[in-house]
Order: structure tokens, then sequence, then C-alpha cells
């Protein structure tokens, strides 16, 4: 049974109103903090990263798909897995009703992975994603943007994630990372997000926050409920919570 107190209507309006302040406060605080990653400084992107697409071999710059603003979603799939990460997968599913908005915005989106397209393209069949997912199998791009790491740099404990040093024991980690290309050509690395710095990405998050149970995780971990969406074992027409 809930703890939360059952109050006559004026009380419920009196303490919904007061809340919304703090709701006000967090949204002006987004915008602000948008406002500054906007203005952060750039860094030139001095390589020519070369990634394996269904279209054939592309630079970082085809990327764009002619357009000034890319972001490259980094999906945790080494070569050769025997898993799927169901925190990417989670946000991935996401990414189709957004990006059919963002190319008119003058954004493209894809999914960058470490694995050859080859082992990639029938796990996307699969989940019946239709985004842009690229290998960048023959580049450096993963490991430059900090987001896979090296054996050596593994043993050593010389990882840097979300700029900070520390020991990880994963070849690869999750994150975003953004770009710009000028009438020039040059491209520059505007802004990366890494660990929980996506979850704004996953909008089942935001859903879940305003319901009664939350994320409904019960100290088992943010990711403890979460399974492929083929994978859940409950009939998702029953009502009945995957969590019981």
């Amino acid at each position: 049974m809930s703890k939360n107190k059952i109050v006559p209507q004026s009380e419920w309006f009196s303490a919904h109103k007061e809340h919304l302040k703090r709701e006000k406060e967090l949204t002006r605080l987004r915008d602000k903090i948008a406002a500054e990653r906007r203005a952060l400084p750039w860094l030139k992107i001095r390589k020519d990263y070369v990634f394996e697409t269904e279209r054939g071999p592309e630079y970082l710059a085809d990327l764009f798909k002619g357009r000034s603003q890319l972001i490259v979603y980094h999906f945790m799939f080494p070569p050769g897995a025997d898993y799927r990460c169901e925190g990417c997968s989670l946000l991935a599913d996401h990414i189709d009703g957004a990006e059919q908005h963002l190319r008119h915005n003058d954004v493209s989106l894809v999914v960058a992975a470490r694995a050859p397209l080859a082992e990639l393209l029938p796990y996307k069949r699969r989940m019946g994603w239709k985004f842009d997912w690229v290998s960048s199998y023959a580049s450096d791009f993963n490991f430059d943007m900090q987001v896979s790491f090296t054996a050596g740099q593994i043993a050593e404990g010389e990882t840097v994630y979300n700029f900070e040093k520390k020991a990880f024991t994963s070849r690869d980690l999750p994150g975003a990372s953004v770009f710009f290309k000028d009438d020039q050509g040059n491209i520059f690395l505007t802004f990366t997000t890494r660990a929980r710095g996506g979850e704004p990405l996953i909008t089942a998050y935001d859903y879940l926050d305003m319901v009664p149970k939350g994320r409904n995780e019960d100290g088992r971990g943010m990711m403890a409920w979460v399974r492929l969406h083929d994978e859940y074992e409950d009939d998702s027409n029953s009502g009945e919570s995957c969590c019981h």
C-alpha cells in the first residue's frame, strides 16, 4: 500500500502547485546548462576517420549527409561480442522517432560501434531499427573519442572516460559525441556526453519518473529491470509489471 497521504482536493492542489516551483527551477536550470553547453570551446578534428557503412566506406565528413551538425551515439558492441548491451539497446529504441525530426533541423545522427558491419546489421534487423549504424572497426575513432580502450590501457589502468582517469575492465563504454562541419569542410568536436550523461536521450525514464513507482529499481541498480525489447517475459498488454 502506498505511504502517500490521501488528502482533500484543496490540499492536493496546494501541494502540487508548490512542487511546480521546483519543476520550473529544474526547467530553467536545464535551459541555462544547455546554453552553457553550446558556448563550450571546440576541438578541431584532424584525422580522416573511415567508417564501414551500408553504402560502402565513408569518411566522418560523409556521415553529416550534407548537414552541418552530427551526433554520433557510441554503442557498446565490440568485435565478436557474445552479448547485446541492454542499456545501449534501450537508448537505441528511442532514436528513430527523434531522428526523423532532427534531419529537418540540420542534424544528422548515426550510431557507431567497433564491431564489423556484418556483425551489426543482423542485430539491427532483429530490433527493427532504421537509423544509420556504422562500423569504426578500421579506424581509431572509438579510441580517440575515449569510449574504447586498448588491452594495454586497461592493463596499466590508463583509461580515461568522462574526463576522468579511472581503471576499467570493459573495452567499450557508451556515450555520444557531437560534431560541427563549417562551410570550408573543417570538422570540430563540440561536445561529448558519457555514462549517465546519455540518460536524457532515454525518454522511457522520463515517463517512469512521472509515475508512482518511478523506475521500480528497488535498490537493484538502474538497469536491473531493462531487457532487450523482444526479451521481456511478461505480456505487455496484461498490465502486469515485469518487475514482479
